[in-house]
Order: structure tokens, then C-alpha cells, then sequence
């Protein structure tokens, strides 16, 4: 069945990107840029903390990782649960062991239903980015500009209320975004976002309601995306990310600073027989002199200086 000529007709049909966000760029083309550690490559840790309701919605689309099975999918919900409970506690002594900052992007019910999670995130000293209401908050251009709108209000102001601040980052469920989220954020003064992986540095981008900064977290290098979409195991994730570092820090050696994005998932890596994987990883990273664990925060606000 082929497709009909409407396929491609939408508002915005044009010529080069479909959109006037941003500019095209040659990473190696552009002035280098500094992190605040001095160090050339950021690893920019970025933990997905997510409350997955018994019962999917369909529209705009399932995110991924939602329950497989018919209701009550009680295997998929715990599994789930186990992440907030178990795995994510993990990660934090992880975190804490080479004292490493990192951000956790955040379901606003996880703040309604849990908040001494958020408390022990804010004791470790890490960012709350803001990851919509719950894993049924998903975006896309189908999805009203109203409805998104609350949708992204509504997630913050979850986050406020129990943490006391105002998130100033955002992370969409499955990086999925509408033509209208990035001024969407913008008009609700968020400071940047980790939804386009078009890049490896931030970029800053142009909306009728001001500028937002994009840090790309490519979910190409998640430990999701390697270990439970691709089957590999948690030690050929720790190495790939490895052999990233290699790259980005040769990279920076001639073009100015790289950052490497640590994508994670409790209820993956947080596993008795993952966690150690992640714990020699971290502690490789560590020990390079070149290199310097960073909040996604910080990496937009080094592109904003």
C-alpha cells in the first residue's frame, strides 16, 4: 500500500529542516566550548525516575517501557516499582561513592506519591529535571496545545511543591515533543530541555515565547536502548560508553569541550547483577584527569555564559 500525496503535506513543509528553531552547525566548526570543571569532557548523568500507571493510555502513543500484559499487569507495575524502591537507591551510593552530581528527571507523581525520594535526592546534592505528570504524559503534535500545556504545568508545579523549587530543565517522555514544546517551555520560564539528540553540545534555540537551551541526552547511548532493546549486557554498556569517552575526549583535545551523556534506567541498571557495572564505570570516569561529572543545568548554563 503505498502512501497518499497528503503524507507529506503539513504547515511547515519546507525546504532544509522543517522548522526555524535553530541554524544548522558543524560541531567542529563552532567555537569550543569550557565546563565549569575546567576538565574537556562532561558526563552529563541523566537517571529517568518514572511512575508507570496499571493502565497505559494509548493516545498520543504507549511510552515505552509501559505495561505489556493484560490488567492487572502486576510483573511489568513491580518491575517498575522496584526501580524507585530498590534500584534507584543503588544508583544514588553509586553516585555518592565518587561524588558525582547528576540530574534525575522526574515524574511529577513520583513527588505526589514519594516524596522522601525527592528529599534524598536533594540531600545528594543532584537537579530535579522535570519528566512530565507520570509515563501516561506523553507528547505529541497530536495532543492539544491546551492539554500540553497543563500537562507540562501541572508536572512542575508537583515537582515545586515538594522540593521547594521550580525545576529549570525538561525531559519529555520518549524525547517525543509537539511543534508547540519548545515555546510551550519557554513561556513557563524553563531554561533548557533533553528532548533533540540532533547534537553532542548544547544548543540554543529560538521560540516566539524566548529562547531555551537544548542539552542532547541521545538515547542511542541509554541503558535501556543497549541492554534491553539490543541485548547486550551491562558490561558491553560500560564499555561502549568507554569507547565514547575515548572518542569525545580526543575530540576535545582539538576542538574545545565534549560531553558524554549517562543515560539511566533503576529498573535496569539498578539490578543486583548490573549495579557493579555501573559502579566500575563511574569509577573509571572518575580517575581520568580530563574528565568531570556535570548536571545537565550546568551544561546549558555553560553555553548561556
Amino acid at each position: 500500500m503505498s502512501l497518499g500525496p497528503a503524507y507529506l503535506e503539513y504547515p511547515l513543509r519546507k525546504r532544509g529542516m522543517d522548522h526555524d528553531l535553530y541554524a544548522y552547525s558543524n560541531i567542529f566548526d563552532r567555537p569550543p566550548i569550557a565546563w565549569p570543571s575546567g576538565r574537556h569532557v562532561a558526563v552529563a548523568i541523566v537517571v529517568n525516575l518514572e511512575w508507570f500507571p496499571i493502565l497505559p493510555t494509548d493516545k498520543p502513543f504507549r511510552a515505552p517501557g509501559h505495561m505489556a500484559t493484560p490488567y492487572p499487569d502486576y510483573r511489568h507495575y513491580s518491575a517498575r516499582e522496584y526501580g524507585t524502591r530498590v534500584g534507584f537507591y543503588r544508583m544514588l551510593d553509586a553516585f555518592a561513592e565518587v561524588r558525582a552530581k547528576v540530574s534525575v528527571a522526574v515524574n511529577g507523581a513520583i513527588a505526589e506519591r514519594y516524596p522522601q525520594v525527592i528529599a534524598d535526592i536533594l540531600a545528594g546534592g543532584h537537579e530535579i529535571v522535570a519528566h512530565s505528570t507520570d509515563m501516561n504524559g506523553t507528547i505529541a503534535s497530536g495532543l492539544p496545545e491546551e492539554k500540553e500545556r497543563a500537562l507540562i504545568i501541572d508536572s512542575l508545579d508537583a515537582l515545586e511543591t515538594v522540593a521547594g523549587t521550580r525545576p529549570r530543565g525538561w525531559m519529555s517522555i520518549a524525547r517525543s515533543q509537539s511543534v508547540n514544546t519548545p515555546r510551550l517551555l519557554a513561556e513557563q520560564g524553563m531554561a533548557y530541555m533533553c528532548d533533540w539528540v540532533n547534537d553532542e553540545l548544547p544548543c540554543r534555540f529560538a521560540t516566539a515565547a524566548g529562547p531555551i537551551v537544548n542539552v542532547p541526552v541521545n538515547q542511542e547511548l541509554s541503558d535501556r536502548q543497549i541492554i534491553t532493546v539490543q541485548q547486550n549486557s551491562a558490561a558491553s554498556w560500560a564499555e561502549q560508553m568507554q569507547d565514547a569517552h575515548a572518542v569525545l575526549a580526543g575530540e576535545a583535545l582539538r576542538f574545545g569541550g565534549r560531553m558524554l551523556p549517562l543515560n539511566l534506567t533503576p529498573y535496569v541498571m539498578g539490578l543486583p547483577y548490573r549495579i557493579g557495572a555501573l559502579d566500575q564505570l563511574l569509577g573509571w570516569l572518575a580517575a581520568k584527569p580530563d574528565t568531570a561529572f556535570h548536571t545537565t543545568g550546568e551544561i546549558a548554563d555553560a553555553l548561556v555564559g
